[in-house]
């Protein structure tokens, strides 16, 4: 029987990546391979990225085959208009060949994917978020090739529902409809696109994600610190929610004074939280780590005695996972898709800093409640692997073939 072969178009990939995205893609691809699938991957590069000599894509005991197209491109993860502007001017006479805005570039980024992917064989298309979804659908017009978009975000998840990007959000609509089949990561995720962007719900798959379980070992080292650690860990972004978490802070520390706040990550609102935790006078209890790493995100999680997820709008998120995995008891949104596969943890709204402010004491102030969600939380994540969501995706390639 001839293997599937599929064309997978991303933005990020570890380790240059800036999010979730990248790490699922990591997560699928690497499943898929052991799996015999065999994937052509697409990815922007630049000179000055690493990824393309350093991202580990195949385990030792891959069954299929993997083709790495670099695309050359200024296009990078979480990416904005503003942003992009920015990394073009730094490139000085070299930006004269690539878009002048991100939308440009994103259509020159199209047009080199569908010159390229006339040269290879494959079976179906599978396309990650927006920047990608204009490649897509015209590699899917040439090659008469059935199209998977696959949402990780929406423009409604990034903004918050706030300053929706018209642009963007045209380009997602666009490639819901024109897809054959919209993959979401979480029925929260479903339900958005149905509402704002009047999708057939029976067009829509919901796979979950998944966790690298062998990537997550412990690893030894002794606290630095004599006090409970409150962690935040993602980009610093309106999406999740670091200004909740650090009103949280404030409330918790004019009772424990003794607690130490990190927030690990980098993102465009940095400088306003650090104005904000200077402004509400805990500068000198709140950490700024800047974006982590590697072993630096194991020990993080493993020196954390409470990790916090208070996002506004989270189509997943993987972080809580991660956290689970090293036994650290977790507090996530309701209003994330992560709350679908997961029980052995808090539960909140993003906006009750109360409540959150009361969860964080009630496991830090209770040892028996720490370590039942310790326990528990870690025996429940071992059952959450990317091999299921592969497989998933592999039923969903064979259905979406067996229809075209």
């Amino acid at each position: 029987m001839k293997k599937l072969t599929v064309l997978m178009l991303g933005w990020e990939f570890p380790p240059n990546n800036q999010g979730g995205l990248g790490v699922a893609c990591q997560g699928i691809i690497t499943s898929l391979l052991k799996k015999g699938i065999n994937i052509i991957l697409a990815l922007p590069y630049m000179p000055d990225n690493t990824y393309m000599h350093n991202c580990k894509i195949i385990a030792c005991d891959t069954i299929g085959s993997l083709k790495l197209k670099k695309i050359p491109s200024l296009l990078q993860p979480y990416l904005t208009s503003d942003s992009y502007r920015q990394r073009n001017s730094r490139h000085g006479k070299i930006a004269s060949l690539y878009g002048h805005t991100i939308f440009e570039e994103i259509m020159r980024y199209k047009q080199i994917i569908t010159q390229l992917t006339q040269e290879e064989q494959f079976d179906i298309i599978h396309a990650h978020d927006w920047m990608t979804i204009q490649a897509g659908m015209s590699t899917k017009a040439i090659n008469t090739k059935p199209l998977l978009f696959h949402i990780h975000a929406t423009e409604f998840d990034r903004t918050g529902g706030n300053s929706v990007n018209s642009h963007v959000y045209a380009i997602e609509k666009y490639g819901m409809e024109g897809a054959d089949k919209v993959i979401t990561v979480s029925n929260f995720t479903k339900q958005k696109i149905i509402n704002h962007y009047n999708i057939n719900p029976a067009k829509i798959s919901v796979i979950h994600n998944g966790i690298s379980h062998q990537e997550n070992t412990e690893i030894p080292f002794q606290k630095e610190l004599h006090k409970p650690i409150v962690l935040f860990l993602g980009r610093i972004t309106l999406q999740k929610g670091p200004d909740y978490f650090v009103r949280a802070a404030k409330k918790i520390l004019n009772y424990r004074p003794d607690i130490t706040f990190v927030i690990a990550g980098s993102g465009d609102m940095e400088p306003h939280i650090i104005e904000e935790v200077a402004a509400l006078g805990i500068a000198d209890k709140v950490l700024f780590t800047g974006h982590l790493r590697g072993t630096a995100i194991d020990r993080i999680y493993q020196m954390a005695n409470v990790f916090v997820m208070p996002s506004v709008s989270e189509p997943f998120g993987l972080t809580p996972l991660e956290a689970m995995t090293y036994g650290t008891p977790t507090i996530i949104s309701k209003q994330s898709g992560v709350s679908e596969v997961i029980n052995h943890c808090f539960k909140v709204d993003f906006w009750d800093i109360d409540q959150i402010a009361n969860q964080i004491l009630a496991i830090l102030d209770y040892s028996e409640l720490a370590n039942e969600l310790s326990k528990n939380g870690k025996q429940e994540v071992q059952k959450i692997n990317w091999e299921e969501t592969a497989d998933q995706c592999i039923r969903l390639y064979k259905q979406t073939l067996e229809i075209i």
